[in-house]
């Protein structure tokens, strides 16, 4: 049976580019975003499913994610891509004329708190494949990259399950249309590119996690991880009891979990 991949913000840009490859693949294709898909698409009606999704809404995801796996009882991959632009700035509207108004937080609400969101309901769902686990790549934020690398990607291992992340650099998209007039020729990223990084997170015999992927003009380029300056950082985290407390934080979250759920 053909795979299930779920593509946020897939009715644009480079989700939209990833449901194209991986249709071409012969993968089956959910698609979200809260745009639906142009009049002039054609995609094979059998092989993708849209759902009209916010997914700063958990209540959205979570009918999103239901809805992806009960089509072929099950989902493969998940490609959290939906993202937008920055949409305030603290510093600039400063007016101590006026008492200070609520920031829009919704940069954070999409490009962060949504692909959160996204991690918990895929591994829900990934746990009931016919074998379980699955992958997720996320196209990053700074935070999310904070979040695949150091405290999800780890834990998610153990579950048969990973996570890593893009960085895209300048590629022509509808959210930045002007960067080819902006920027010369030789500096913009192929949007081929981008899709050779999904397909080597996915690929199964490379059995990436936690990576964190720069594409760019010149290709793919792995990060390194951020290495501790100070010695008594370095001394730190390589102390027993650096895991040992790590090991107790999960423990006391297993427990929170399952008090929110009524288990204990």
């Amino acid at each position: 049976m053909s795979k299930v991949a779920l593509v946020t913000g897939g009715s644009s840009g480079i989700g939209y580019a990833l449901v194209e490859h991986l249709l071409a693949k012969s993968w089956n294709v959910v698609i979200a975003d809260i745009t639906p898909l142009g009049a002039n698409v054609k995609f094979p009606a059998d092989r993708t499913l849209f759902v009209k999704t916010n997914v700063s809404s958990f209540d959205e995801q979570a009918e999103l994610f239901s809805k992806a796996f009960k089509w072929h009882q099950r989902l493969d991959f998940a490609a959290l891509n939906a993202g937008i632009d920055d949409r305030d700035d603290i510093f600039s509207s400063i007016d101590t004329s006026k008492p200070p108004t609520k920031p829009d937080t919704s940069v954070i609400d999409i490009d962060l708190t949504a692909v959160y969101y996204g991690i918990k309901l895929f591994a829900h769902y990934a746990a009931q494949n016919p074998v379980p686990g699955g992958k997720i790549v996320a196209t990053a934020s700074v935070q999310v990259i904070i979040l695949v690398r150091r405290y999800l990607s780890p834990r998610a291992a153990a579950h048969n399950i990973t996570i890593n992340a893009i960085c895209p650099a300048l590629v022509v998209t509808g959210l930045e249309p002007t960067f080819r007039e902006r920027f010369p020729e030789r500096l913009l990223t192929d949007m081929s590119i981008v899709m050779r990084a999904f397909d080597e997170l996915i690929d199964e015999t490379l059995g990436h996690n936690g990576q964190i992927v720069e594409t760019c003009a010149e290709g793919l380029y792995y990060r390194k991880g951020i290495e501790a300056e100070a010695p008594s950082m370095k001394e730190i985290v390589r102390l027993p009891a650096m895991a040992e407390w790590q090991a107790s934080l999960i423990q006391r979250n297993i427990q929170r979990a399952a008090k929110i759920q009524g288990r204990l």
